[in-house]
């Protein structure tokens, strides 16, 4: 697809004056449009990118025993291997379609904040990352999870200014947050998928913004757009891409739109993965509509995610 919307982070963060304010309200009609766009120039550097690249396909390899020993031990468990037929997104919009055509390894963050003592924060979100015994992968994770926390951080100063905010307005809902890292191992689909099954069924995101990078040139992810028709998002070399979930949606009053999507499965696909980095505000972090309208109660980000969470298990 040509054309799709797209951010220069580094143009946008060397503006000043007027070109600032203009740039700004692109990302505010972006927003309010799809809330999809291709991140270019974002400054993570390439070894990052390269080193977790190589450690999740190295995971994703192994053989499925091995995969087990870090699988969630039990339902609903956060971290760890998700083998294929155990999760269908579309179940968080209320469809029922079979599993999903996937298997995933996901961690959480990289740190308990001091004082932290809130029983289902402990039980949930702050549980431990299970390593798989692979040399650097835990490494090669740690940084990347690291890089895209900072690259969020500089995402929510964006768009605070596209929301005619302070650019520091979110800084404090983002001290700590309770960001998510899923490494996504599609398999090559053989024969006709059943009815209604793909490889991640249509949903939308939980949280403020998510942080994908797709395998360069692979086709699959589509969203939903303002005529209802499904439109690839394409796979840039280099470049991310960025979208806003529910919760930033509720937070700007649905000025901002938190888009459905999906990654298509048809018959004979080669295998194909992405990285899936999924930043949410502070366990604690009050979410009140920034018009200061009624349009939604306040909602603790850590709650609200959880109760997301747990409406996609199958």
């Amino acid at each position: 697809m040509t054309g799709f919307a797209a951010l220069d982070l580094l143009a946008f963060e060397t503006a000043t004056g007027d070109d600032r304010r203009l740039k700004a309200r692109e990302i505010d009609a972006i927003c309010r449009s799809t809330g999809f766009l291709v991140l270019r120039n974002h400054g993570v550097p390439t070894v990052v990118i390269t080193e977790v690249w190589a450690a999740a396909a190295g995971f994703f390899a192994q053989d499925p025993a091995f995969k087990q020993t870090v699988a969630a031990p039990y339902a609903g468990y956060p971290y760890g291997y998700l083998g294929p037929d155990k999760e269908a997104l579309a179940k968080s919009k209320g469809e029922a379609t079979p599993p999903d055509l996937k298997e995933s390894f996901n961690g959480g963050p990289l740190a308990t904040p001091r004082g932290m003592n809130d029983p289902d924060a402990l039980a949930f979100c702050y549980q431990p990352t299970l390593w798989p015994h692979l040399p650097g992968f835990r490494q090669a994770w740690e940084a990347y999870y690291t890089a895209m926390e900072n690259l969020a951080a500089r995402i929510m100063v964006a768009f605070a200014e596209a929301l005619d905010l302070p650019s520091n307005h979110f800084a404090s809902c983002i001290g700590a947050p309770i960001s998510a890292l899923r490494a996504l191992h599609y398999p090559a689909t053989i024969n006709q998928p059943l009815d209604k099954q793909q490889r991640a069924g249509a949903h939308t995101d939980y949280g403020s913004l998510t942080i994908l990078l797709p395998q360069p040139g692979s086709r699959g992810l589509e969203i939903r757009d303002q005529t209802g028709q499904w439109v690839e998002v394409p796979a840039e070399p280099g470049s991310f891409v960025i979208n806003i979930g529910d919760l930033m949606a509720r937070w700007t009053s649905d000025r901002w739109v938190s888009t459905l999507h999906r990654v298509v499965a048809r018959p004979d696909q080669p295998a194909r993965q992405s990285l899936a980095f999924f930043h949410q505000p502070d366990w604690d972090a009050e979410i009140l509509p920034l018009d200061g309208s009624d349009r939604y109660p306040p909602v603790r980000s850590g709650p609200y995610l959880m109760a997301k969470f747990r409406a996609t298990g199958t």
